[in-house]
């Protein structure tokens, strides 16, 4: 593996069999965040005021802390979101670039002609893990896919190194 800032070594002109980005999916936008946290701020001020009026006061302060612990999984999960894949095959060369939301980038490069495709699968929950496997070296891909988006990356990525082993068509006459 190499860091992911050096410069790919594959020459532009080379066609593309297979190109992805990978992102973890997040279903909550910011606006639907902002709800999230008034409704749950509001209900437990709510609840908070209820207690406080009881004398409990200690528990108006554990309701706020509930409120910020929420907040601050809701951040770390927004965080993580910023993570980044990208797989790219071509005749000569399969390139996996990672980059984490948190930590160092890496890049693995691998010959498509020694590469194939590594799947666990579950028979009731579907693909469980997805790597590329080439000269004994396992690179990881699709991490924090979904068993049925995993499946459907491990099909495509088995044809177009299925693509690459019988031949690439580089130029057509017409």
């Amino acid at each position: 593996m190499t860091d992911a800032n050096d410069p790919p070594v594959v020459p532009d002109e080379e066609p593309t069999v297979f190109a992805a980005t990978l992102a973890p999916h997040r279903s909550l936008s910011q606006r639907g965040f902002l709800i999230v946290m008034l409704l749950i701020g509001g209900i437990s001020f709510g609840s908070g005021a209820v207690f406080l009026a009881m004398g409990a006061w200690p528990v108006f302060g554990f309701f706020g802390l509930d409120v910020l612990l929420i907040y601050w999984a809701f951040k770390a999960n927004f965080r993580a979101a910023d993570a980044r894949e990208f797989i790219r095959i071509t005749p000569s060369l399969v390139e996996v670039r990672h980059v984490p939301a948190r930590g160092r980038p890496w890049v693995a490069r691998m010959n498509p002609f020694w590469t194939r495709v590594k799947r666990e699968d579950d028979e009731d929950h579907g693909t469980l893990a997805l790597s590329l496997v080439s000269q004994g070296r396992e690179t990881p891909v699709g991490g924090f896919l979904g068993p049925i988006q995993k499946g459907e990356l491990a099909d495509d990525l088995s044809a177009a190194l299925s693509e690459v082993k019988r031949g690439v068509t580089r130029t057509t006459f017409g």
